[in-house]
């Protein structure tokens, strides 16, 4: 066995600090597809075939313990749940065996050599093992079957056959002990009761390729399956979902998106991964095969959701449950001195408060095993997206500029000067003649006018005070500040015996689908966009529209509609381009012209995405002044525009694997970041 080394990688050693190779094992035989074993405590992993190998990796590293007692070469290999005792299992061709590692330890350093405890014999081959969460009870995986063996009594508990291919996984569920999910080369999965012996649930076909994975998310009550060709399914747990699927994400895909947004913005005196062999410089698709699902225990990655570690042959993957988007990947070939290029198994465990992840290898085509240990957090640095500019500031970090846009609905109305030709017409002064009439009475020459504008009453009674039909009914009472609090109902209002809406307003007159309804700011007013290309302002009093804008103001359907800058503007999104209204409300109408509508509005700007791509979702904050509007492209990509400047101010491509159906802003933080507002959008 070799020393345990630093590996660095081949950018000048700055990868030094990503991935350290703790040591290297030459084995006499390969074991490229076996279950191995690895917690923060302790890993385990087959030698020579029939040994089982465990190292510890608590400081300093002591001396490898190497238990023999298989004949048959090592098939699966898997730890306990719980740290002391701490538990290892292992199966071969010939038996199954059971370690206790303190009690190995004692009798190794007493000069003994360790056994262990055969819990069953001549099983068949067994792809995994998985203890129980009290380590009672062991799930062995062999061939079609999962049994159910006992560690007290080293009996069966129970057979659960019901699979068409060899069961490649199981998976205890920690908040329901009863419960075991398998997984098989037949593509589909299974939910048993292993006290009863019953199935629960089977799942259909999910994929063309076989099912290698499992993993039970306690914290979202989800379950996670990997197979072969590089699909994730995710399944939700809760009771009452009936083990539905959430979403189904291709990790190839996902891959390559990660890959180009970080060729679009290359760190500084750095250069990003390449896809290229080292030896002929063509460029290689690497398969992505899940070979272990693990949780990530490091808090900093996500605050509100769970991320896990996706082990393959190619590297590692970080997955955020939460996004279902990839936070960071490792390929192993971008790393020249790492031992290991391609995997054949892998295992992964985070340290116990620790930030550092233990990574388990076999080599796919040699006989090496390999532990590797992993930040996360410099792995995650090393590939952050470098900022453009300054951060965008929700709230107003500046007056409005005389050149903004938003300036035409704030400037005041000022009354131009009156010209001199409108100044000399109105000082000239026409004399009219004056005629008198003998036998009409005079309009006032003769006497002055004599007008009674009103009368004051002073006719008052009871005191001046005002007579009402209702005396005693709203009289105010002074109710005494010692007395208790008033216990008798006095009167009751019946609003509605069953469940109903308290405010119903039902508008009528599009001739398409409504595609989004918003609230003006001072809650008077609803705005309606259609697909019939028209857009409305409604009142809440009153069943017909104050405001239209009709066809020829929009050259494509409306997609979204909103009021903006406190009910200052209209902003609305059609095809492409993003228009800023200014509008006028009135509700009165001409006793003539009653067609006419006094309500009036006037295009201020058109601002275009930077691909002319379609706008699917529109979003800006109404409840306070702001500049920045955010535009979800059908491209997957958004974009973020500055009114205030009236231009874009920045465009994340590839924000989603699909198309934003709807976008909103955090109105609670005040400042948000680029990188931030991919997470802002379903």
């Amino acid at each position: 066995m070799e020393e345990p080394q630093e590996i660095f990688s081949r950018n000048d050693g700055r990868a030094g600090d990503i991935v350290v190779e703790k040591f290297l094992v030459d084995s006499m035989k390969p074991a490229p597809h076996v279950q191995l074993a690895c917690s923060g405590r302790s890993c385990a992993f087959p030698l020579d075939g029939n040994e089982l190998c465990i190292w510890d990796t608590k400081d300093p590293p002591q001396q490898l313990m190497i238990l023999k007692g298989h004949r048959q070469p090592i098939t699966a290999v898997t730890f306990g749940s719980r740290e002391s005792p701490l538990l290892v299992c292992s199966a071969s061709l010939d038996c199954v065996m059971m370690w206790g590692l303190d009690e190995c330890r004692q009798e190794e350093l007493q000069g003994r050599l360790p056994r262990g405890t055969v819990l069953g014999a001549l099983l068949g081959r067994v792809l995994c093992l998985r203890l129980s969460p009290d380590d009672r009870v062991v799930a062995v995986c062999a061939g079609n079957r999962v049994l159910m063996l006992d560690l007290e009594s080293q009996s069966t508990l129970a057979e659960l056959d019901g699979h068409h291919g060899p069961v490649t996984a199981a998976e205890f569920c920690a908040w329901q002990t009863h419960i075991l999910i398998s997984a098989s080369e037949d593509r589909s999965f299974k939910v048993w009761d292993h006290h009863m012996g019953s199935l629960i649930h089977s799942s259909s076909v999910l994929t063309a390729s076989p099912l290698l994975s499992l993993l039970v998310d306690p914290r979202s009550q989800q379950l996670v399956a990997g197979c072969t060709d590089g699909q994730l399914w995710i399944f939700s747990l809760v009771e009452g979902h009936h083990y539905r699927c959430v979403m189904h994400v291709d990790l190839r895909k996902k891959r390559e998106s990660f890959s180009t947004r970080r060729a679009e913005s290359k760190p500084e005196g750095g250069q990003p991964p390449s896809t290229k062999a080292p030896e002929t410089g063509e460029e290689t698709e690497v398969a992505l095969p899940v070979l272990s699902l693990a949780a990530c225990d490091c808090g900093f990655l996500s605050e509100t959701g769970s991320c896990l570690w996706i082990g393959s042959s190619a590297g590692l993957l970080i997955f955020n449950l939460a996004s279902f988007e990839l936070e960071g990947v490792l390929h192993y070939k971008d790393f020249r001195s790492l031992s290991i290029q391609v995997a054949g198994s892998c295992a992964v465990a985070s340290r116990p408060g620790g930030r550092e992840a233990l990574c388990l290898l076999t080599s796919m085509f040699g006989n090496e095993t390999a532990l590797v240990e992993v930040d996360p957090a410099a792995l995650l640095r090393s590939q952050q997206r470098p900022r453009r500019g300054p951060d965008l500031s929700v709230l107003p970090s500046s007056c409005v500029s005389p050149t903004s846009p938003l300036y035409f609905g704030l400037k005041e109305k000022r009354t131009k000067p009156a010209t001199q030709k409108q100044a000399a017409a109105r000082s000239i002064v026409k004399d009219h003649p004056l005629v008198f009439h003998s036998k009409i009475r005079s309009s006032g020459y003769t006497a002055a006018p004599c007008a009674t504008m009103f009368s004051p009453k002073t006719n008052f009674k009871n005191d001046g005070k005002r007579a009402s039909k209702c005396k005693n009914n709203y009289r105010c009472k002074e109710y005494p500040l010692e007395s208790p609090p008033p216990s008798r109902l006095s009167k009751q209002l019946p609003v509605a015996r069953d469940q109903a809406a308290l405010l119903c307003i039902q508008h009528s007159g599009h001739d398409g689908a409504v595609g989004s309804v918003c609230w003006s700011h001072d809650g008077r007013w609803v705005l309606s966009a259609s697909q019939d290309g028209t857009l409305r302002v409604w009142s809440v009093r009153g069943p017909e529209p104050v405001l239209r804008l009709g066809k020829d103001t929009f050259p494509k359907p409306v997609q979204s509609a909103q009021f903006y800058y406190i009910d200052a503007f209209i902003l609305s999104s059609s095809g492409p381009e993003v228009q800023l209204l200014k509008h006028h409300i009135d509700t009165s109408k001409d006793d003539l012209r009653r067609y006419r509508q006094k309500s009036w509005f006037t295009r201020v700007c058109r601002l275009l995405t930077t691909d002319a791509v379609e706008i699917t979702s529109l979003s800006a904050v109404n409840d306070f002044h702001s500049y920045l509007v955010l535009a979800a492209g059908r491209n997957r990509t958004l974009e973020i525009f500055d009114l205030n400047v009236g231009c874009s101010a920045a465009v994340i491509t590839g924000a989603h694997s699909r198309p934003v159906h709807q976008i909103c802003q955090n109105k609670v933080s005040e400042r948000l970041t680029v990188h931030s507002l991919c997470k802002l959008c379903v």
